[in-house]
């Protein structure tokens, strides 16, 4: 049967939505992914659910949420998978494991997250639970603030990156007016992410609010398939690399400016395809923050420990550059609904592969790279993708 491939997608517009539930935007999302396809419902053999919740939604347990809109999904089995802001790379590896475990020859994958429903103090406390509780539970600032503690020790050895801070900010935000799925399609220009302002304030230690992803509701679902039923299929994308590395939870463990375990999985990944970063055609990678795409560069391989700057600000990750780094508008732009964002990412790199992008659609989208972490750079997802038909 060998590897999967992503045959068929749908993705929401992510943003405050009027979605009452997770349940609700599964069901906008999991009939649609199978419709895109062009399979029966009934053939889907396996269902996978990325969320993270922790408090977001009072419905917990989701797994058997998609029935309710697809009942020929009914009887087959289905899970949750949790593994923080990568929640839903982890849902769409466990569906490729299933695939080539033979268990299984087509499996649905919903990401999905509604983080609008909690009071706003509420939420950086919830995403706390991303961190090691017993040392950084009480980071002042909520997650925000243990990225902010990531970038002041950055700055504090490689010097002031707030140039470069602010020129990743308005790349992402740029990129994300073209597409049609982004929270915020707003360009807001190099000058007003780099100044503190009213609107533009310090959220935590150097990172002002253009350095934070937002607060967001979503889903998007993909449905993958084996080599021989790909093969009857009108498109298929297939991973040519998959690699999944974690590190430690506690950051007084690690090198926060460095991000070791994205390192080895990109590492991994490029040598499990026969590749060098150089070979890729573009990244989605997590944002969640500007420092993380920053060190990000870094890890990828891209320029040395402590030099991630003179990628962004030499225009090597641009639209136009090199290497397009978030040309959906990453996290930043498009939104971070935690459980939804890693299936969002992949969507994003298959609709590249497959010139379906639209107005983000590049030149050149030959491979394809997804890098999806959970908590900071604990669990570390890399794909490397790219379009079989």
């Amino acid at each position: 049967m060998g590897g999967a491939s992503i045959v068929g997608w749908a993705h929401l517009a992510f943003g405050k939505l009027a979605a009452p539930d997770v349940e609700t935007l599964i069901d906008d999302v999991a009939g649609a992914a199978i419709a895109d396809a062009g399979v029966d419902p009934a053939e889907v053999d396996g269902v996978f659910v990325g969320n993270f919740n922790n408090g977001f939604s009072r419905q917990d347990f989701p797994s058997s949420l998609a029935m309710q809109g697809v009942p020929e999904l009914r009887f087959k089995p289905a899970m949750r998978c949790e593994n923080a802001c990568a929640s839903g790379s982890a849902a769409v590896y466990a569906a490729r494991d299933f695939i080539a475990a033979g268990r299984g020859r087509i499996a649905l994958v919903v990401g999905v997250e509604k983080m609008t429903g909690v009071a706003s103090a509420a939420v950086g406390d919830i995403l706390l639970g991303a961190s090691y509780r017993r040392e950084e539970g009480e980071t002042p600032g909520g997650f925000a603030g243990v990225f902010g503690r990531i970038a002041e020790s950055y700055f504090q050895r490689f010097g002031d990156q707030s140039d470069a801070l602010a020129a990743i900010a308005a790349k992402n935000h740029r990129n994300g007016v073209d597409n049609p799925y982004a929270q915020m399609r707003r360009d807001f220009g190099v000058e007003f992410c780099r100044n503190v302002s009213e609107k533009n304030p310090y959220v935590a230690g150097p990172l002002k609010r253009t350095d934070c992803s937002l607060v967001s509701d979503g889903a998007a679902a993909l449905v993958l398939a084996d080599e021989e039923v790909a093969a009857g299929l009108a498109r298929a994308v297939r991973f040519r690399a998959a690699q999944h590395v974690n590190d430690f939870l506690p950051m007084s463990r690690r090198d926060v400016t460095r991000f070791e375990g994205g390192a080895v999985a990109w590492g991994r990944a490029l040598e499990q395809a026969g590749l060098t970063i150089g070979d890729l055609s573009f990244v989605e990678t997590h944002d969640c923050f500007t420092i993380a795409e920053l060190i990000e560069y870094e890890a990828m391989g891209l320029a040395p420990h402590g030099q991630g700057a003179r990628v962004v600000l030499d225009g090597v990750v641009s639209a136009e550059g090199r290497l397009p780094v978030n040309r959906s508008g990453g996290l930043k732009a498009k939104g971070h609904p935690v459980g939804a964002t890693g299936v969002s990412m992949h969507v994003m790199a298959a609709m590249q592969l497959t010139g379906e992008a639209g107005g983000m659609q590049l030149p050149r989208a030959e491979i394809g790279g997804v890098f999806n972490m959970g908590g900071a750079a604990v669990a570390n997802y890399v794909s490397i993708l790219e379009r079989s038909r």
